[in-house]
């Protein structure tokens, strides 16, 4: 009889168990593969290191005596500056990542796109040009796709990004938009996981926990619409919060303040499963430990007053809620003078040793250890 093979379940490994088995049996074949899988962007040298275009760019230098258009490096203020690609994409799945009982298409057209820029802006990069491929059942007519067109558009102009491409093709589970982009970085600038170093601060764009607490709405007002579609939505007074988790922002605009401030991040990711989520992805790719005071999390005034009235409590919200996609990196401490007045940019703890673990600090001193909580796949 044939022995029965094991069988694991993905619940049993989560996401992140199921992307590190995958890694792990992942090789590289290409000198142009700088960084792969394991942080929120793949790094590619460009042109590849063998490319004919190099050799063009090595030639035409020698023989004008300056840098080609098709040189890799790029000239800036004086100076001569290497860049690098960077490659993302990500996908969002109808009845997973966005409910159509709530969310206009306009809206999800929008977020598609700026959950992209979002992981480039964690590499310390600029996205360039994007794909949109979508998986579409026939519940979606023609003037459904145009009104999601439309916000894609709109995120593109926004943020000064190219459509350049995609695919369609039919689907029997309704909407799913794969969103695959393209930036570019300086490799002087470049921002990893795995580079964060014990004493570095830890800095967080923006506040947090708006996007979790503006679904808690959200959802509240799709049951109560379930029940009597009489009733309409009492929205007034939580704008901030509804558009936090339906329009977020990408916050490029860190990015071109930080290298006016002269500053590269040490380390850096985005924000989508968490604060908590995001740290730890830090301190265990980094081998280092953590530190984050309670009252140094910030929250907005109105998403804290709606995490009270649903009671939740805003710390949690902070920590698990995810989808704000702010920007959690660290610098070395000799940079604080430059950011320490930033009224987007706060410093909420410093990073430690792998052995001190990565702790919450509560106002009356206690520790707490950081679990990630957030959503979790499978």
């Amino acid at each position: 009889m044939k022995k029965k093979e094991k069988r694991t379940e993905l619940s049993e490994i989560g996401e992140f168990g199921l992307i590190d088995k995958i890694r792990k049996n992942v090789e590289t074949f290409n000198k142009s593969t700088i960084k792969g899988i394991g942080d929120d962007a793949a790094v590619i040298a460009f042109p590849a290191p063998n490319d004919s275009l190099y050799k063009k760019s090595n030639k035409q230098s020698k023989e004008h005596g300056n840098l080609s258009p098709l040189s890799p490096r790029v000239t800036r203020g004086g100076q001569s500056r290497d860049k690098l690609l960077l490659f993302s994409t990500d996908m969002l799945v109808e009845g997973i990542h966005f409910d159509m009982a709530f969310t206009p298409l306009k809206h999800l057209g929008y977020k598609a796109v700026v959950v992209n820029i979002s992981d480039i802006a964690a590499m310390n990069g600029i996205a360039q040009q994007i794909t949109v491929s979508l998986a579409l059942s026939n519940r979606y007519s023609l003037e459904a796709i145009e009104e999601l067109y439309e916000g894609i558009r709109t995120a593109c102009k926004n943020y000064n990004v190219d459509l350049v491409g995609g695919d369609t093709t039919s689907s029997v589970s309704g909407l799913i938009i794969s969103v695959a982009i393209v930036g570019t970085v300086e490799k002087e600038n470049i921002s990893y996981r795995n580079t964060g170093k014990k004493n570095d601060l830890i800095c967080v764009t923006g506040d947090l926990g708006g996007a979790y607490i503006g679904l808690q709405l959200l959802e509240r007002e799709k049951q109560v619409f379930l029940d009597n579609q009489d009733m309409q939505p009492e929205l007034e007074g939580k704008d901030y919060v509804v558009k936090r988790q339906l329009m977020p922002e990408a916050r490029t605009d860190i990015i071109y303040e930080l290298k006016d401030l002269n500053i590269v991040p040490t380390s850096m990711i985005d924000i989508s499963d968490g604060l908590a989520s995001e740290l730890l992805h830090i301190c265990n790719s980094s081998k280092v430990g953590a530190k984050i005071y309670k009252e140094k999390l910030p929250i907005e005034k109105s998403a804290y007053e709606t995490a009270v009235e649903f009671k939740l409590d805003p710390t949690t919200c902070m920590l698990n809620g995810g989808e704000d996609y702010e920007l959690l990196f660290t610098i070395n401490t000799s940079d604080f003078g430059k950011i320490k007045n930033h009224p987007d940019i706060t410093t909420i703890g410093h990073l430690t040793e792998k052995k001190s673990g990565v702790n919450l600090i509560t106002k009356e001193g206690n520790m707490v250890e950081v679990k990630a909580q957030g959503w979790e796949h499978f």
